[in-house]
């Protein structure tokens, strides 16, 4: 059994649900999901809260679909109502970011600076040091957030590049001069 499959989902008034065979559509006040459900899984809609169980007693490589696939259809009703957001913290002496046009554009001590396209849905916003990627697809959001990260990891030794923020970046110490005698 899973514990996280057996959880009903509520479905807020803002939000429209439409469950159609093995696909399921999201709408709410901030846009549209859509998604295919595996064929052993069974979505159900009643009195505003949606049931997610398995069409039959899965073997054990499966039963992990059921939690999955709560935990899916319970991202997209948070994300077309409340939408998702990452923050990323840019530290460095000279290293900044803007957004140009759909393109985020980083310079963090490369040659050239590192351009990120927006995908459709995505939103960056700059302020001083701080990148802000929003959207309602949860997925989209955290992938393009590790994207944009690892276009400049912060490193160990002085902090410098890009992390989340409230990362902790594990400091090391620099190499030490041994005293002559």
């Amino acid at each position: 059994m899973s514990r996280i499959g057996k959880k009903l989902i509520d479905v807020p008034s803002t939000v429209k649900v439409e469950i159609t065979g093995q696909d399921i559509k999201v709408q709410g006040p901030k846009g549209t999901l859509d998604a295919k459900i595996n064929r052993e899984i069974k979505v159900e809609l009643k009195d505003g809260k949606i049931s997610v169980m398995p069409v039959r007693a899965l073997p054990k490589s499966m039963k992990g679909l059921w939690g999955l696939y709560r935990a899916l259809i319970f991202n997209m009703i948070e994300g077309v109502e409340k939408g998702f957001e990452k923050k990323l913290e840019i530290e460095g002496v000279g290293y900044k970011a803007a957004v140009q046009g759909d393109e985020l554009v980083l310079n963090v001590g490369f040659v050239h600076p590192v351009k990120i396209k927006k995908p459709e849905g995505i939103v960056f916003l700059v302020e001083k040091n701080v990148i802000t990627v929003s959207g309602i697809n949860k997925e989209q959001v955290g992938q393009i957030s590790a994207e944009i990260r690892a276009s400049k990891k912060a490193e160990p030794y002085k902090g410098k590049g890009i992390k989340y923020q409230g990362e902790k970046i594990r400091r090391k110490e620099g190499k030490k001069v041994v005293a002559s005698k």
